[in-house]
C-alpha cells in the first residue's frame, strides 16, 4: 500500500487524552483531489477523540470539508460542504473475524451505532489516512450541481416523474404551460 497522503500515525499505546485535529494542508488537498478525481479540495478538517476499548482502540469525531465537484448531469464545476460523522475502530491486525477467509466476499451493513473496523500492524494506526478514506465515501458520485435542470432541459430530458406523451402534451397545451 502506498503512503497515505494524509498521514497521521497515532501509537496505539499511547493515546492522547485530548481530541485530536487533523487539518490537512494545501498539497495533502491537492494530492487526495487528484485520488479521488475532484478539480479541487478547499478544506479538510476532521476533530477525533480516541478511546481504549480492550484491545482496540476507538475514534469519534466530525469530518469537514468543501470540495469543488463535477454535476453528475452538466459536467460543470459547483462548490459543496461534507459533514459527516466518524465512527471508526482501530485493532490490531489479525483481530478481525478469523472465520472469515480473505477470498469470500461479505457484506456487513453496519446500525447508527456501530463503528467501521480497521486494521492496523504494529504498533500504530493512521488516523489521517482513516480520515481520508471517510472523505472518499462522504463523497457523491452522482451529485447534481446547481444547473443540472437546466442541463437536463436544454438537452430535452424529461424527468422520470414528469408525465410524457400524447395525452401529457395535450393536458399541458390546455393549461397553457
Amino acid at each position: 500500500m502506498s503512503a497515505s497522503e494524509v498521514s497521521r500515525p497515532i501509537k496505539a499505546r499511547y493515546l492522547p487524552a485530548d481530541a485530536i485535529v487533523i487539518e490537512a494542508t494545501e498539497a495533502e488537498r491537492t494530492a487526495l483531489a487528484r485520488r479521488f478525481g475532484l478539480p479541487n479540495i478547499l478544506s479538510l478538517r476532521a476533530e477525533v477523540e480516541l478511546d481504549r476499548e480492550a484491545k482496540a482502540v476507538l475514534a469519534k469525531g466530525t469530518l469537514t470539508a468543501r470540495i469543488v465537484q463535477a454535476c453528475a448531469i452538466s459536467g460543470e464545476e459547483y462548490e459543496t460542504a461534507i459533514e459527516e460523522p466518524l465512527a471508526l475502530r482501530f485493532v490490531e491486525e489479525g483481530r478481525i473475524d478469523p472465520a472469515l477467509s480473505e477470498d469470500e466476499e461479505i457484506e456487513i451493513e453496519l446500525s447508527g451505532d456501530e463503528r467501521d473496523e480497521i486494521e492496523f500492524a504494529g504498533e500504530s494506526f493512521d488516523l489521517g489516512e482513516a480520515v481520508a478514506q471517510s472523505l472518499g465515501l462522504a463523497i457523491d458520485p452522482y451529485a447534481e450541481g446547481p444547473n443540472a435542470d437546466a442541463a437536463r432541459k436544454k438537452a430535452g430530458i424529461i424527468s422520470d416523474d414528469a408525465p410524457s406523451g400524447p395525452l401529457a402534451e395535450a393536458l399541458k397545451a390546455l393549461k397553457g404551460d
